[in-house]
This record gives structure tokens, C-alpha cells and sequence, in this order.
């Protein structure tokens, strides 16, 4: 899922207030913790994963496999905080 400029402002400013809902651990991303997103996703369509305190380049490759493998985009990523979003059926949070 791609989202351009003016959205990815506008959904950072709505996970702004929000809580980390998933944490990645030292095991990286494994299936239960997939699952986990999907599950969180499914319910809020915005959400904020802790990933662990690796490179940020390995920390980017696990947003990617999870916005490919879940249909997801990229939001952002700050420290070990990334923002990740999925619209539902039918989408509460309407894009700009």
C-alpha cells in the first residue's frame, strides 16, 4: 500500500497521542508477533510498534516486511518507534 506526502503528515499527527501497542523483541519477527500486528491493525488501522535497539537499517527491513506481508505502509520511524497503517472495511480514518 503507498500513501503519498500529504497523508503520511496527516496520519503522523493521528498516531501522535497514541501508545505503543506491539513490541518487537530480541527474536525479531516472528510469527506470533505478525500475527500480532495484523490483529492490532485490523482493530485500530494506525498503530505503533517498539522495535528492538538494533541498526536502523535492520529496524526499516522489518517495518518493510511487515507493510509487505500484512498490506500495510510506512508511516515512520523514530528511534524504535514506527508507525504503521492499514485501512479496515470500512476505513474510520479518512485520508486527506
Amino acid at each position: 500500500m503507498l500513501i503519498n506526502n500529504k497523508q503520511r503528515k496527516f496520519l503522523r499527527a493521528q498516531a501522535h497521542p497514541l501508545k505503543v501497542v506491539v513490541t518487537v523483541g530480541a527474536k525479531g519477527l516472528s510469527d506470533p508477533v505478525k500475527e500480532e500486528v495484523a490483529l492490532a491493525l485490523s482493530k485500530h488501522e494506525l498503530i505503533k510498534l517498539k522495535l528492538p535497539a538494533d541498526d536502523k537499517k535492520i529496524k526499516l527491513e522489518m517495518l518493510e516486511i511487515l507493510c509487505k506481508e500484512l498490506d500495510a505502509a510506512q508511516v515512520q520511524l523514530i528511534g524504535r518507534v514506527g508507525i504503521l497503517y492499514r485501512p479496515a472495511d470500512p476505513a474510520v480514518i479518512r485520508l486527506p
